[in-house]
């Protein structure tokens, strides 16, 4: 009996396949963005204490191992965190407070210094503009009392996510030795080491990632600081807390926040100290580039600049800023459990 040809060739089932497997995963993808967003009360703090117990685990590690319960090492830890966090957080407001007027002002001088050489002004309509910072003023005087009522709506909404973030973190450091059996308990039978060595590699990713992110942040900050401020360009110490802060978005806040510190340099000290104040800047981000991340994210996951501004663009569509800050680091995890899963495709793993 011979058997039936079938209805399409071999490269067109494969084809048909692999569509099908990527319009499942899509779908998929699609529905978890979907209820992230719907649930991103819930779901932010979560994501905020992993990337929190990711960049203080290796200290709570190394209290417990020197025979300190897990819960006070938990508690330590979590208030080096706030000290941690609420340190830099105070220091950069502090800067960019004390010296943000100047850079603003310096700013708009830069934007001065732009129109008066390229004539930007013969095109621009005065009257125009006028019109339309009085329609927005109106608008603004209008809305007042409601964006006030706004604002210190989201700074209740911002103090809460915080203490949950931070409640959560202590719980996921404290419960950490945990993880494994709880992998192998809702995993499907045959499938839980495989759950584990996922789990394993995506929170080492985002671990090297931050860790690395916060030490590279910290010397281009101060490397960039120390130039400015013997280029003596206003508001140095406030520009190098933009820098610090730019780093955790990576290309896009290094750009912005050098384009700022040039275009400072250039509206107070001149077209020669702006040039020099970029010699910094690119200087910085090659010291970065060749040296301090291969040196120091080598053991991570290692992403094409391509990714990553991909990553940002879609964080950035789906949360905003926030998108941003957790779009490369999600991403981190993404690719260890793709790298994970390449590594075991030989065969199947058993429970």
């Amino acid at each position: 009996m011979q058997t039936p040809k079938p209805l399409l060739p071999d490269g067109a089932r494969r084809t048909a396949a692999w569509c099908g497997v990527v319009l499942l995963v899509t779908g998929v993808a699609a529905v978890a963005i979907w209820l992230c967003v719907v649930l991103k009360t819930a779901v932010t703090p979560v994501l905020l204490a992993l990337l929190g117990t990711a960049l203080l685990g290796p200290v709570h590690r190394r209290l417990t191992q020197h025979g300190m319960n897990r819960s006070v090492a938990a508690v330590l830890t979590c208030a080096l965190l706030v000290v941690v966090v609420g340190g830099a957080g105070y220091i950069v407001v502090t800067a960019l407070v004390d010296n943000g007027e100047q850079i603003i002002r310096s700013l708009k001088h830069t934007g001065q210094w732009l129109v008066d050489h390229f004539g930007i002004a013969k095109h621009t309509d005065v009257d125009s503009l006028v019109t339309n910072a009085r329609k927005l003023a109106e608008k603004f005087g209008a809305s007042a009392a409601g964006g006030l009522l706004t604002g210190i709506s989201l700074i209740g909404s911002l103090i809460a996510a915080s203490v949950l973030a931070l409640l959560l973190t202590f719980f996921f450091l404290r419960d950490s030795d945990r993880a494994a059996g709880l992998a192998h308990a809702i995993a499907p039978r045959g499938t839980g080491d495989l759950v584990e060595a996922m789990g394993r590699r995506a929170f080492e990713a985002v671990e090297g990632f931050m860790r690395g992110t916060t030490f590279i942040a910290l010397i281009d900050a101060v490397c960039i600081t120390v130039g400015l401020l013997i280029l003596r360009v206003p508001g140095a110490v406030g520009l190098g807390a933009l820098v610090l802060v730019g780093a955790y978005i990576p290309y896009l806040g290094a750009f912005i926040s050098g384009a700022v510190a040039v275009l400072v340099a250039l509206a107070d000290r001149g077209f020669v100290i702006a040039l020099w104040a970029l010699g910094v800047v690119v200087a910085v981000q090659l010291l970065e580039g060749h040296i301090l991340q291969p040196v120091i994210q080598s053991r991570t996951v290692q992403m094409h600049p391509a990714v990553i501004m991909i990553a940002l663009t879609a964080g950035a569509s789906v949360a905003g800023l926030l998108g941003m800050l957790l779009a490369v680091p999600v991403c981190a995890a993404a690719f260890g459990i793709l790298g994970e899963l390449r590594g075991r495709n030989a065969g199947p793993v058993g429970d």
